[in-house]
């Protein structure tokens, strides 16, 4: 009985803050002059909301809204570093050794000195280097090399990159979404996470209490409604402007325009929002935040450390999209094209497209033009030849993958490794099983296959952003390796205080 009381209460006062918002927001009522009574029911909503957060019932949790805030940005003075190309960077996650090393020449102050900082001589823990990434933030701070936005601001972020010949414009803005464990608001993920990164972020976050690097998070929206504001306030002005190591050209305005916040954070009010790339910085800040809390040292709802630094593109943005990740398979037994068909033609109508990398090309035009995720193109290393593959029967995905969705199983990665190699190619797996290396370019597989890398190489089509979103909305996780937004975020373009 307690508990109905409790949803019915929340219900209420979550239809209370929804009209609070949705007058704020229109203009009709302004920040400090809206309803004493109005203004208190909101507030507790976010309380309530919050005490759900540290622990308590997720299941009214789910009818919070997504809740997206502008912030006072941190960011580089151009008159002290000159070219933001010099002192900005892509995240963690795709940097080497030699990379960093490289970044670390480039600039004094390039930001690989925060986000990934190297081990120094005379280290004696691995802290060493949070601690000595805090202090170089520290210094740049007080030396104005990063310098605070004056004011409250969404920052409009472009980035122009080329794939495959075609150039795409991605359209987005940075902004602080509140934090939510998944499973218990509108944030969803679509992949696993390991413990190795989200400790190393997490004790990186708490040494700066700075978000270095955005989340990428996605939202339903027709024709751009969400973006449209930004893009008349940002209209003629000059953008702040990098270009990264792969050519792409990363453009950021500050948009501190009180009706444009509020029109864009009107459209995103009730939106779930998708997790394209960042689960593990998403989950750091949800355990530093909760930490915090344990702690004692959580100032309510405002706290900053309640928040986490996203970038937002709808998923109509027509810069959106989903690059193929191929599969390079090793540890199987040497195949030619004219066994598969012994193989797989149980499951699949088979057609011999040629040989060699303008084979491999063809294949994947015959694939594309085709659009769906149940082709495959396979080229056997061994004799240089490229198969066409259309699936017939896949039935057996109900038992290989018993506890997935449909939507999981029509997937092409999961197709690949589910029925292709794991369960119509077993009796060619060597001892130690089938090994991958992942690759996105045409031209990737043909010189893996020239220098017999692998074994056997596997064309894959791309998942679309409706499977992302039907899966994850599920709170189902996509297989490893089957979506890939490009381009990365870079690091350094803005940073969010927490």
């Amino acid at each position: 009985m307690g508990c109905k009381v409790d949803l019915n209460v929340l219900n209420f006062m979550h239809r209370v803050g929804r009209l609070f918002a949705e007058k704020a927001m229109s203009g009709r009522w302004r920040a400090g002059n809206e309803p004493a009574a109005m203004k208190k029911m909101a507030q507790l909503l976010v309380l309530r909301g919050n005490r759900n957060q540290h622990g308590r019932s997720g299941a009214a949790r789910r009818i919070i809204v997504a809740d997206v805030h502008p912030f006072r940005g941190w960011r580089y003075e151009v008159a002290q570093v000159g070219d933001l190309s010099d002192v900005t960077c892509p995240p963690y996650d795709v940097i080497d050794a030699d990379f960093q090393e490289r970044l670390y020449q480039q600039h004094p102050c390039n930001v690989i000195r925060l986000e990934l900082n190297r081990a120094e001589p005379g280290d004696t823990s691995s802290d060493d280097r949070y601690a000595r990434a805090a202090g170089f933030l520290k210094r740049w701070m007080i030396e104005r090399v990063l310098v605070q936005e004056e004011q409250d601001a969404l920052y409009a972020y472009h980035q122009i990159f080329t794939w495959e010949g075609r150039e795409y414009t991605r359209t987005g803005f940075l902004g602080r979404i509140r934090l939510e464990r998944f499973g218990e608001g509108r944030v969803y993920p679509h992949e696993q996470t390991l413990s190795g990164p989200k400790a190393d972020r997490l004790a990186l976050l708490k040494a700066c209490r700075m978000n270095l690097s955005p989340i990428f998070g996605l939202y339903p929206e027709q024709a751009g409604a969400g973006q449209a504001p930004l893009e008349r306030a940002i209209a003629g002005q000059p953008p702040h402007e990098a270009r990264d190591h792969l050519g792409v050209i990363h453009r950021l305005w500050p948009v501190t325009k009180r009706e444009a916040i509020d029109e864009v954070r009107r459209v995103l009010f009730d939106k779930p929002v998708f997790i394209a790339d960042g689960h593990h910085r998403y989950e750091t800040a949800v355990n530093y935040r909760d930490g915090l809390a344990a702690a004692g040292r959580l100032a309510g709802p405002d706290d900053p450390a309640n928040f986490a630094l996203m970038m937002f593109v709808g998923m109509s943005d027509p810069g959106l999209v989903i690059l193929p990740t191929h599969r390079l398979v090793s540890q199987i037994a040497p195949l030619t094209a004219a066994e598969l068909p012994a193989l797989l033609g149980r499951n699949f109508e088979l057609e011999l497209v040629g040989r060699g990398a303008a084979a491999a090309r063809e294949t994947w035009g015959l694939m594309e033009a085709d659009g769906g995720q149940s082709v495959f193109g396979l080229g056997t290393t061994v004799d240089d030849q490229w198969t066409l593959l259309r699936l017939t029967d896949g039935s057996p995905m109900a038992s290989l993958a018993a506890n997935q969705s449909d939507d999981w199983r029509g997937l092409g990665v999961s197709l690949l490794h589910k029925l292709i190699i794991e369960h119509l190619l077993k009796t060619r797996h060597e001892s130690a099983g089938p090994t991958f290396r992942y690759v996105h370019l045409l031209e990737e597989v043909a010189a893996a296959q020239q220098a017999r890398e692998c074994q056997l190489a596997c064309l894959v089509p791309p998942a679309q952003i409706g499977h992302v979103e039907r899966i994850a909305a599920r709170l189902e996780k996509m297989p490893p390796k089957s979506t890939y937004f490009y381009p990365k975020l870079q690091t350094g373009m803005v940073f969010n205080p927490v």
